[in-house]
């Protein structure tokens, strides 16, 4: 048995909201060795971050640890003060941040932000500095390394910001790094080379690692100890073996069934009686690219180029490829979000890109999209109702506020929330409330054709599949159509009709769900589908 480097003891954390005292993290106890791969899974809200953050003593101002013992080499962190807390974080423990966008500072430097790090341990001397950060860099698998060292975040993809969050968490040289939710909302690709570069590390120094997160397939592939939490509380706990093979309590065997898979993939009915919905013949969207004083066209990023596809009605089209090969950007330009570059978007027949702009916004009601952050597309200071009850205002003028707030409410019991949830915020709801309140949003002006850009990304597999339950549910009573874009094929699986699958801007291979999925012609197909990290709970025992 290797050597014990973290022991939690009946950690008891508690916030105060509204006056009232609620608990997060209740009794909860696991032991992490040095070497080891430990993972703490469990729905959003069911206290996995709030026991890292707790450990680290970094918990908001509302926040306390009302009782328990966190044993770092046997000293308890609880017990140090602030000033002896410090040397612990980034050198001994270090964390990687769920969302590096609102973890990295965007005024600075990617360099300057990895040298910060370091110098806050005084690991090296200010003229080996760059150095060593460009060598961090080039550790964590960053391309043209030494250039990057003068960019801002902004400047880089998603999976290149995570791989500098590790860089930051790596610059201590700690002996624990804590990795919270480390590839959400990432591609399947960049996300299996995220895993493979930590585990990588992890053998390379030696460290242990906390993973957190409520992806099963990931726990599978790293983790050597799981706890599975709910509602604050460890209700299971085993070695890899036996937590795959002989999983024991029914909220765990209820993950296990929650999780979308390749294998489940089978045809979906559907009518083939019926046309054509949307049609896209040659559909562009470029960006000029401007060099010189006077700002000179001199090439463009084809962006999408030159795309063609139908989609009938009652049907899913899953759309499928990495970040950056321009499913979002088709998504926004054929609803005319963004502008396109021509080509033609039929609609019931009649061609979008030949309408004046008041007969586009009539044309445009029956098409809706659902974004993919719910909280950043809805205004935080109006009511759940006002933000779903906008479209029928712009809409449909005559209604009056009665019928509204009737409609409202029925959207409401529709995707599963109480009425009353019209009176409330955005900021009261959780990730999966949000994103049915953004479906009841979607409805409320009768689509035929809703746009899901990512809709399930980054919620968990319980949530996840309530909302594919849902939208299957209103395209079976409603016939609607979906464009469905997504990164996760497990996903595309279990809602789609057919699939499309791009790369740089361009469909590679087009076809039936279970044809694509399940025997792909193109080698970048095959890459995407090599990628996602198996569940294979035979493998076990």
């Amino acid at each position: 048995m290797s050597e014990l480097l973290l022991s939690v003891k009946n950690l008891m954390t508690t916030f105060v909201q509204g006056g009232e005292r609620q608990i997060a993290v209740d009794d909860v106890s696991f032991d992490i060795h040095s070497g080891e791969s430990f993972a703490l899974v469990g729905e959003s809200g069911s206290g996995k971050s709030v026991s890292a953050l707790s450990v680290l003593r970094l918990l908001p101002s509302n926040g306390k640890i009302v009782k328990g013992q966190a044993l770092y080499r046997g000293e308890d962190l609880f017990l140090k003060q602030e000033s002896q807390m410090r040397p612990v974080r980034g050198k001994r423990i270090a964390i990687i941040f769920q969302d590096p966008m609102s973890s990295l500072n965007p005024v600075m430097t990617i360099g300057q932000q990895i040298g910060e790090a370091i110098l806050v341990h005084r690991l090296v001397d200010q003229s080996s500095l760059k150095s060593r950060v460009v060598e961090l860099l080039e550790q964590v698998g960053l391309p043209f390394a030494a250039r990057r060292f003068n960019e801002y975040p902004h400047q880089l993809s998603g999976g290149m910001r995570q791989r500098v969050m590790i860089a930051i968490a790596l610059a201590g040289e700690p002996e624990l790094v804590i990795a919270d939710e480390p590839t959400t909302a990432l591609d399947v690709t960049i996300q299996a080379q995220v895993l493979a570069l930590l585990k990588e590390i992890q053998q390379r120094n030696g460290m242990a690692l906390w993973l957190i997160t409520h992806d099963l397939g990931i726990v599978s592939e790293m983790a050597d100890h799981i706890a599975v939490m709910q509602k604050g509380k460890v209700v299971e706990q085993a070695g890899r073996e036996r937590f795959f093979s002989h999983p024991q309590h029914p909220y765990t065997l209820e993950l296990f069934k929650a999780v979308p898979s390749i294998e489940h993939c089978h045809p979906q009915a559907k009518d083939d009686e019926h046309k054509a919905l949307l049609e896209l013949d040659q559909f562009k969207v470029y960006y000029p690219i401007r060099k010189g004083l006077f700002k000179k066209v001199v090439d463009h990023v084809r962006a999408v180029d030159e795309i063609s596809f139908s989609l009938k009605k009652g049907e899913t089209l899953a759309l499928v490829g990495e970040s950056g090969c321009g499913k979002t950007t088709l998504g926004k330009g054929l609803l005319h979000l963004i502008p396109n570059s021509g080509g033609r978007v039929l609609f019931n027949g009649l061609d979008l890109n030949s309408l004046e702009r008041s007969e586009l916004r009539q044309a445009r009601r029956k098409l809706q999209i659902i974004f993919q952050d719910p909280f950043s597309s809805m205004n935080p200071r109006m009511l759940i109702g006002e933000i779903i009850a906008e479209g029928m205002k712009a809409l449909n003028g005559e209604l009056s506020e009665v019928k509204r707030r009737k409609r409202v409410e029925k959207l409401l019991k529709q995707v599963g929330l109480p009425p009353e949830s019209r009176l409330r915020y955005p900021h009261e709801f959780s990730g999966g409330q949000r994103q049915r309140v953004c479906i009841a949003r979607a409805l409320a002006v009768n689509p035929e054709l809703i746009v899901c850009d990512e809709p399930t990304s980054a919620l968990d597999v319980s949530v996840q599949a309530q909302i594919i339950i849902l939208l299957k549910k209103f395209q079976k009573e409603q016939g609607l159509s979906y464009l469905f874009i997504s990164h996760d094929l497990a996903v595309v699986a279990e809602i789609a009709h057919r699939v499309a699958v791009m790369k740089e801007g361009r469909i590679v291979e087009i076809g039936e769900v279970e044809q694509v999925l399940k025997n792909p012609q193109h080698p970048y197909t095959k890459s995407l589908i090599g990628a996602v990290p198996k569940l294979n709970m035979e493998g076990f025992g």
